[in-house]
Formats: structure tokens, sequence, C-alpha cells
């Protein structure tokens, strides 16, 4: 069940900050800095990941189901995006 924004937690705020090794997923995905953050924008839901300290973000892009995982960073006040990848195409 898709969580209200406004029951998101407070990191979900925070700016995005992307690695190197983010770019390079999102360049092998074919998709760029613009379209993931217009993913993050239309989020549907997250949930934790199975590495502790992490999240997946449920999200729609180019008519399919897609996954961004993120990682707070409290210290910096800043939401770490580690990868994102398509899961299934919508009908």
């Amino acid at each position: 069940m898709a969580k209200h924004k406004e029951e998101w937690p407070p990191w979900w705020e925070w700016e995005l900050e992307l690695t190197p090794y983010t770019y390079k997923r999102l360049k092998e995905r074919d998709c760029t800095e613009i379209d993931l953050r217009r993913m993050m924008e239309y989020a549907t839901n997250y949930e934790p990941a199975k590495l502790e300290g992490r999240w997946v973000i449920e999200t729609r892009f180019r008519r399919a189901r897609w996954k961004v995982v993120v990682e707070p960073a409290p210290e910096k006040q800043k939401l770490v995006v580690v990868t994102a990848y398509e899961v299934a195409k919508l009908k």
C-alpha cells in the first residue's frame, strides 16, 4: 500500500547526492540525473532495503516500474542515491 507523502521520513526532504557509481549505473540504463530527480518527485512508496541503513523507493519511469536505492546521510543531511533500476514494464 502506498504511503502518503506526509508519512515519509524526514530524510525524504533532504537534497539528493549522486555518486560516480550512481552516474555510471544511470548511463548504463539510459537515464539522466534529471530523469532520476523526476522519478523521485513521483515516488509512490518506500521500504527498508536488505542492507541496513538503506531504503528502496518505488516509482515509475517510461511506462515501467523502477526502484531507487537510497541511503540517508544524517551528518550531511543528504539523501545519497546508490542506484536505480527498472523492475517491470507497466501494461
